[in-house]
């Protein structure tokens, strides 16, 4: 039931359009997310069980970027920077992480394809982005990813002339895991009386 004051209902008006956009802040995130995956735009790539049975004649250059957000603390690099692969082939690149402090650091890694129009295009196969890594301290992890670039990129109006493609990965530090989080923290030392 609505107020009768002519302030109090435009308070109630207003807290209900407050609802509705903080709803659709928290609804954009996985609607973008799933928009990019489905359209491959912002250079969102697909993900896929394997690559085709087609392997075309023309190769792309595919390099490798990496780059760590503000305060995380990891040295994060490609094990390579490029690899040149006919279209429709299968590549394997791996990029290695390293925790230098003296302190476990969980991240989750973002990626990235450029340009956009070959987005829709590469396809990853095995990928350690958006899954949880956790380093303890001074230790350093190998991490694959395997992909192919669809051979249906020749004929598109936007990508055909693409030679080469950046795959970008960004680390971001994420809070630890409860089990991970509870051997973080040293123990209480025991007293004597």
């Amino acid at each position: 039931m609505m107020p009768r004051d002519p302030n109090a209902r435009l308070a109630v008006k207003l807290a209900g359009v407050a609802a509705v956009m903080v709803s659709l802040s928290f609804a954009a995130v996985p609607f973008y997310d799933w928009f990019c995956r489905v359209t491959g735009y912002g250079g969102t790539p697909n993900v896929a069980e394997a690559a085709p049975d087609e392997i075309l004649d023309r190769t792309v250059t595919i390099r490798f970027d990496s780059n760590v957000a503000p305060g995380m603390p990891w040295e994060f690099k490609p094990v390579e920077r490029q690899v040149t692969l006919r279209i429709g082939e299968t590549g394997l690149a791996f990029y290695e992480a390293y925790n230098p402090t003296d302190r476990t650091v969980a991240g989750t890694a973002s990626y990235n394809v450029a340009p956009d129009a070959a987005g829709y295009y590469f396809t990853k196969i095995q990928c350690f982005c958006f899954e949880q890594q956790v380093l303890a301290p001074g230790e350093r992890v190998t991490m694959p990813v395997s992909f192919y670039v669809d051979p249906a990129m020749v004929t598109s109006r936007d990508a055909s002339r693409v030679r080469h493609i950046t795959l970008s990965y960004t680390f971001y530090e994420t809070e630890l895991p409860e089990e991970q989080a509870a051997l973080a923290v040293p123990a209480p030392s025991a007293t004597v009386n």
